[in-house]
């Protein structure tokens, strides 16, 4: 059975002769949380808007359930959108602002009622029906923004950077309700970010891209610990990224070092980058490890205490449970399954 939902062909947008999409290819499954990531200007937001209807392509196709869409408005799509800034009616109370698009379509007004209050139970807000939408919170105003979309059963959701006005709990509690709602919907989440931690906790895929192309896309597993260059592991978390030399299969030398790894076929001494997590770099005392180093700074981060070491040539970023007196010398080892080692990047 094919369950691919959206399929994006080729897909090329301009905005003053500048290219913003640059050929792009995607297929979005039926029913599953798919983040487009990356750095602002990268077309992460474009593309979700040409989903939408908002923007015509120069070129390429976008087909939803199997029909070419590119000439469909947006509110003849089976999509809806929240925005970053909720755009809410202020003249308008919660319940209104929920049934709005349901009165358009001039549905029942009995229908209208269950329906929105099946949303605003969904979303926590049973019983501020009458509330105006000014007396409510950043975060109830989103969720009135999410009621809103998800009332008219869209079969797509887009969501543009919708947490990025909220403090950093409330945040992370609507990372949470929003995977929630899209199980319990079980319709399609379209989402856009440049937190790689949002991506990382909410999506069942995550499209990485760069300059209007798509780098990698994966599972939030693969994209973490296997990214497929050094701009996806720079950009998924934080990482060390080292000039190596493959000398062969199973062998890399960097840092003045050689390190055995699990990578092979990049053939012999060949030059590549080496990606190192910070969590993967075990301290040692000086002396014992493969690489020595003495340490910049040290920064509590709560969970664990973020370390730069100078050694090799390198400013090495190391996070460990255990704090080291600045000035030191310390000793660096790594497993041979957490060096992964990827092909060297163009230079810019």
């Amino acid at each position: 059975m094919n369950d691919v939902l959206i399929d994006i062909k080729n897909l090329v947008v301009e905005f003053d002769g500048e290219r913003i999409l640059n050929g792009l290819d995607l297929q979005i499954r039926d029913k599953e949380f798919v983040t487009f990531l990356g750095p602002s200007g990268c077309g992460k937001t474009t593309t979700l808007r040409s989903i939408g209807g908002f923007i015509e392509p120069q070129e390429g196709d976008i087909f939803f359930d199997g029909k070419r869409i590119n000439d469909l408005p947006p509110y003849k799509r089976a999509v809806n959108t929240v925005f970053q800034r909720y755009a809410l009616f202020p003249h308008l109370n919660v319940y209104e602002n929920v049934a709005f698009g349901l009165k358009v379509k001039k549905l029942p007004e009995r229908e209208v009622k269950n329906r929105v209050g099946e949303m605003l139970e969904m979303v926590g807000l049973r019983g501020y029906e009458r509330r105006g939408v000014s007396q409510l919170s950043g975060g109830q105003q989103q969720r009135v923004a999410i009621a809103r979309a998800l009332v008219n059963y869209p079969r797509v959701l887009l969501l543009d950077e919708p947490l990025g006005a909220l403090d950093l709990k409330l945040r992370k509690e609507m990372q949470t309700e929003l995977k929630r709602y899209q199980q319990q919907m079980e319709i399609t989440f379209i989402y856009v970010t440049h937190d790689q931690e949002e991506a990382l906790t909410m999506s069942d895929r995550v499209v990485v891209m760069k300059d209007g192309e798509i780098q990698q896309i994966g599972s939030p597993q693969d994209i973490y610990n296997e990214p497929i260059n050094a701009f996806v592991a720079d950009f998924i978390g934080e990482s060390n990224i080292i000039d190596g030399i493959m000398l062969h299969d199973y062998l890399v030398e960097f840092a003045g070092a050689k390190f055995d790894c699990v990578d092979k076929d990049f053939g012999e001494m060949t030059r590549v980058d080496v990606v190192v997590r910070p969590e993967d770099i075990k301290v040692v005392p000086s002396g014992e490890g493969k690489l020595t180093g003495v340490v910049e700074s040290v920064l509590f981060k709560g969970v664990h205490y973020e370390i730069m070491v100078d050694a090799h040539g390198y400013r090495w970023k190391i996070h460990s449970t255990l704090p080291q007196e600045v000035g030191s010398f310390i000793g660096m080892t790594v497993r041979p399954e957490d060096i992964q080692i990827m092909h060297r990047m163009e230079e810019e």
